[in-house]
């Protein structure tokens, strides 16, 4: 019973041993104290700025300077605040469709984005378009003080731009022929509307990835493509037929007309050595009209004499040529 103490006597024990301790260390107190202090100072007075970053320093929420990468002082205590802007680092946002997890083996969100990805084309119809927009900050103090929420401006101009062009063409021309274009005009676009609004932001890429009907519609999309294939199918064979048959005759008809031109300019030809011949007979008969004749006479004689079979030769003085003809020969049969 003589152990026991009340727990008031204990709480005076705890106090006389914490005033002995004040006494005995109280002349290092106001050495910690202002240790503490410094070390207060220097925490807030470094701060360093990563490879991808610049810092952007505000005096009393004013802008005063950037600063580059690398280790830096400012002044503490509030007075200076740094607020660090990765200029270096590319920034994606995505319309009609999340990543959930990025790597070799991309992970996409299950939810669907109806509000983001239903765009009415320029003939009433409707595509589920989704698209993604690369961008990266160009001038951090336009970044952070020009606009209120620049990456919402991103996503709401981003919308304003693809809406505008999509509702500008077909859906076949969306869904086929027009995606590149589309996709060009639109970056150029929302890059003419992020510097008019001095957002210091730079578009690097905006892509379309995926233009599809809405999901009710797609049989009846893939019919008609199913269709298009076929009618294009069909186009092409008779286009195959056509380069087929048409340089054929296109060929024969060449060859018919050199051929044409051949006998052509063989007649002309022909003629006009005939009639050349005939005007140089002409002119020798006009010179020696007897020799001419007895020429032609004897020429003509040599062209028929050798085709005859039986060749008689006349007295000029006889009246008759029956003395010659053989006609009690062999019954008058033979020549």
């Amino acid at each position: 019973m003589d152990d026991f103490r009340s727990p008031d006597d204990l709480f005076k024990e705890e106090a006389r041993k914490v005033k002995k301790m004040g006494q005995e260390y109280g002349g290092y107190l106001p050495f910690v104290i202002v240790g503490l202090f410094i070390l207060l100072i220097l925490q807030g007075a470094v701060y360093s700025v990563d490879t991808d970053e610049v810092g952007v320093i505000q005096r009393f929420g004013r802008y005063v300077r950037t600063s580059p990468p690398g280790i830096h002082l400012k002044i503490p205590l509030g007075v200076e605040q740094v607020t660090p802007v990765k200029t270096r680092k590319v920034h994606k946002e995505e319309f009609g469709y999340r990543t959930v997890q990025p790597g070799v083996t991309t992970v996409y969100s299950a939810r669907e984005y109806p509000e983001e990805s239903l765009i009415l084309t320029g003939d009433l119809n409707i595509l589920d378009v989704r698209w993604v927009v690369q961008y990266r900050i160009s001038d951090a103090l336009a970044y952070l003080f020009k606009t209120r929420d620049p990456v919402r401006n991103v996503r709401d101009l981003s919308e304003v731009v693809i809406r505008r062009l999509v509702g500008d063409y077909t859906v076949d021309e969306v869904l086929t022929i027009r995606r590149e274009e589309i996709s060009a005009m639109a970056q150029n676009s929302l890059q003419e509307l992020l510097d008019y609004y001095e957002t210091g932001i730079t578009v690097v890429t905006l892509m379309l990835l995926d233009v599809n009907p809405p999901d009710p519609v797609k049989p009846a999309f893939n019919e008609v493509n199913e269709a298009r294939q076929q009618r294009e199918q069909v186009i092409n064979q008779a286009w195959e037929a056509y380069n087929r048959a048409v340089p054929r005759a296109e060929g024969e008809a060449e060859r018919t007309i050199r051929q044409a031109e051949g006998f052509r300019i063989n007649r002309i030809n022909r003629a006009e050595g005939e009639a050349s011949r005939f005007i140089r007979m002409w002119e020798e008969y006009a010179e020696a009209p007897e020799i001419t004749r007895t020429r032609m006479y004897l020429e003509a004689m040599s062209g028929i004499l050798p085709g005859a079979q039986a060749k008689y030769v006349v007295d000029s003085q006889h009246t008759s040529i029956l003395p010659f003809l053989r006609l009690g020969e062999d019954g008058g049969g033979a020549r």
